[in-house]
């Protein structure tokens, strides 16, 4: 198996180099058109209604046809995009496995750590198994940004495709009758013939019988002559060849630390301007007192003082027991 993509996970500061399979291929039984007269191989040709000519996929460019003007787009333009050039898998995420509705799942990829050290990748498979969450990512891959679910299977991460919102249609669109009556006595029915069909789903209990059916036809036909020379008919096929890549890793556990430290900051920030702001009100009221009420104040401080070591220790702790249970994969 080859892989097809070559990236990294771009997890807080942490990156993972991994490497993606396509994790489903297509059984069907591969046929061509042919004239029903000869057996000659019937073949589609590229021209331009223009001039005519028989036109080369290296002398195609892709266009936007708006009804009245039409926008050229050459590869260069394509490759000039942003998304087009990036190699890596955002996680923007972590969401309860259940919330990604299966309607808009797509194709799935099996990726694999491409690192001479697999321990980001062994961390967030981990790390995603034991908080039963599954992560939301952006992702480019053939000339489209996408959006997907990364999670866990035999504990190897997976990247399934995931539609964008404007990709599913409103199922509001479907009538479907709102008002049926059902007797209780055709709902028990019902249900003990759901009963006698109940059990645990095994793929390999299927099978595609017109895929089998039309290969068997196949086979009887050549077993009994009724074929044609292939060479002098269809021709040669064609191949194509895949890029490949790499990527390099940092400290995994400076970037965990990082990662927690910079999503805590920016939430600090804030609550120490809000704190800022209340001891600079009080100070100022506190001015105008005297005696008793600046021996308070000074109390008050102290107290403050001794409960700031204690937070600030106690978010130490935290941040320690944080970055050894951040990770995880699947």
């Amino acid at each position: 198996m080859r892989s097809i993509w070559t990236g990294s996970i771009a997890f807080g500061l942490v990156n993972v180099p991994v490497k993606a399979y396509g994790a489903t291929a297509d059984h069907d039984v591969s046929l061509h058109q042919v004239h029903d007269a000869d057996g000659g191989r019937i073949r589609y040709q590229r021209r331009c209604e223009v001039c005519n000519k028989k036109v080369d996929f290296e002398h195609i460019d892709k266009a936007y046809d708006d009804g009245d003007r039409t926008v050229v787009l050459s590869d260069e333009d394509m490759h000039s995009l942003p998304a087009e050039k990036s190699r890596e898998i955002e996680v923007v995420q972590f969401v309860p496995n259940d919330q990604i509705d299966p309607i808009m799942l797509e194709r799935s990829y099996y990726l694999e750590p491409d690192s001479k050290s697999p321990k980001a990748y062994a961390l967030l498979v981990k790390t995603l198994k034991n908080t039963e969450l599954t992560a939301v990512v952006k992702f480019a891959l053939r000339q489209k940004t996408r959006l997907g679910a990364l999670r866990i299977k035999d504990n190897m991460l997976v990247l399934q495709g995931i539609l964008w919102g404007d990709e599913v249609r409103d199922p509001q669109e479907v009538k479907v009758p709102s008002k049926t009556a059902v007797s209780a006595q055709e709902l028990k029915m019902s249900s003990a013939l759901v009963d006698q069909f109940k059990g645990d789903f095994n793929p390999n209990d299927y099978s595609d019988e017109y895929q089998e059916e039309l290969q068997t036809l196949i086979d009887e036909k050549l077993k009994h002559g009724d074929s044609l020379d292939t060479a002098a008919t269809f021709g040669d096929k064609e191949a194509a060849a895949e890029d490949a890549g790499g990527g390099n890793v940092i400290d995994l556990m400076e970037a965990l630390k990082r990662s927690v430290d910079q999503k805590r900051g920016r939430q600090g920030t804030k609550e120490d301007a809000k704190a800022e702001s209340k001891k600079s009100t009080t100070g100022t009221s506190a001015e105008k007192k005297k005696g008793a009420s600046k021996k308070s104040s000074k109390g008050a401080a102290k107290k403050k003082s001794a409960g700031g070591k204690a937070a600030k220790q106690k978010t130490a702790a935290a941040a320690s027991h944080s970055t050894t249970h951040v990770k995880k994969g699947a």
